[in-house]
């Protein structure tokens, strides 16, 4: 959960320091906001309706879980934390001070690689050779890079 605290600190900063009113944000990057908001929420509805009844807040391995390896997930491993970021990046260049959005892209990573690391975890010990495979595939959740 401690993941999921630091991502919604990230929210919170990018929020609670906006920009004051007179600063202006150059058109190109409103523009990419404008595109990637849409982009990530699109992203996020096709990744939980392809997780279905496995889409859940805290990380579980129930009994009759399966890898999903399909939809969204053939791009990224974990689609849901990469819209959320792109979320948090559009909202950052919309609303936020420089300063905040920077912070909060650190805090938002951080508490992304706990919730990579902790729910990889659990399907590593359910799914160790399917896992493994698919890791070496698809990226976490920053295509090209993690």
């Amino acid at each position: 959960m401690w993941g999921l605290v630091l991502e919604v600190l990230a929210y919170l900063l990018v929020w609670g320091f906006r920009r004051p009113a007179p600063e202006q944000t150059a058109a190109v990057w409103i523009a990419f906001a404008l595109v990637l908001a849409p982009l990530s929420s699109l992203f996020f509805a096709a990744a939980a309706r392809e997780l279905g009844l496995h889409f859940r807040i805290k990380a579980v391995v129930a009994a009759n879980h399966e890898l999903i390896t399909t939809g969204p997930y053939r791009m990224v491993r974990h689609p849901i934390y990469a819209s959320m970021l792109g979320l948090l990046v559009s909202n950052a260049i919309a609303v936020s001070r420089w300063e905040a959005a920077l912070s909060a892209l650190i805090l938002y990573l951080v508490g992304t690689e706990i919730r990579v690391r902790s729910e990889e975890g659990l399907l590593a010990r359910r799914f160790p050779e399917q896992l493994a495979a698919y890791r070496m595939q698809v990226r976490a959740y920053l295509p090209f890079l993690r």
